[in-house]
């Protein structure tokens, strides 16, 4: 991705976006068959980046961006749908949920409607709870212990728990020193149903 997306992060324009991914996509692709994902919520870098070799669109706004389902569905590609409460700027300004794995569930649930009807097949659709992304480390604890309660969803969950702050908080240990514990969250997030990590 082009534009970070930590906590307190500003947007990125477009133009700046796809010139920091393209050229990276290029080379990769010319380098490797692999699949790429491209990490972005506008519709322009989507194309921009698919035209250029990635096979997958990972949107932290869930596709709720103006455009976005309707270019994710002419692209033909996969995508990722994320559960962020707020923006990247504000999303851990105290979040608030009445219970944080039926609500990401239900807006999980809702966006994969939404997709389908915009015309991307469910099997093109995979889904991320956005550990981190506007959670408390109670609220990331909670959905990695119920993670099973996405699997009814029918779609493949991807989660990205690698180095977080989360553990951080937890452990009190710095970015540098939180491989083993990331491992550890991997393996608790598939024995709960990821299939992605």
């Amino acid at each position: 991705g082009g534009e970070s997306t930590r906590p307190g992060a500003p947007p990125a324009p477009a133009p700046e976006e796809i010139a920091r991914v393209i050229p990276v996509i290029e080379a990769l692709r010319a380098a490797s068959t692999v699949p790429i994902s491209v990490d972005t919520s506008k519709p322009e870098v989507m194309r921009a980046a698919v035209s250029a070799g990635a096979n997958l669109i990972n949107d932290v706004h869930a596709l709720r961006d103006p455009g976005a389902l309707e270019a994710a569905a002419e692209l033909g590609v996969a995508v990722c749908l994320m559960h962020m409460q707020g923006e990247p700027r504000t999303m851990q300004d105290n979040p608030h949920y009445a219970d944080v794995v039926t609500d990401v569930r239900d807006f999980l649930a809702g966006r994969i409607l939404a997709a389908e009807a915009a015309g991307i097949p469910r099997d093109r659709i995979l889904i991320d709870p956005g550990f981190g992304f506007g959670k408390t480390v109670e609220h990331n604890l909670e959905l990695l212990r119920r993670l099973a309660a996405l699997r009814p969803l029918n779609r493949p969950i991807l989660v990205g728990l690698s180095r977080k702050s989360l553990i951080g908080k937890l452990l009190g240990l710095p970015v540098e020193r939180r491989l083993h514990a990331s491992v550890a969250l991997a393996l608790l997030a598939v024995q709960n149903g990821a299939s992605v990590v």
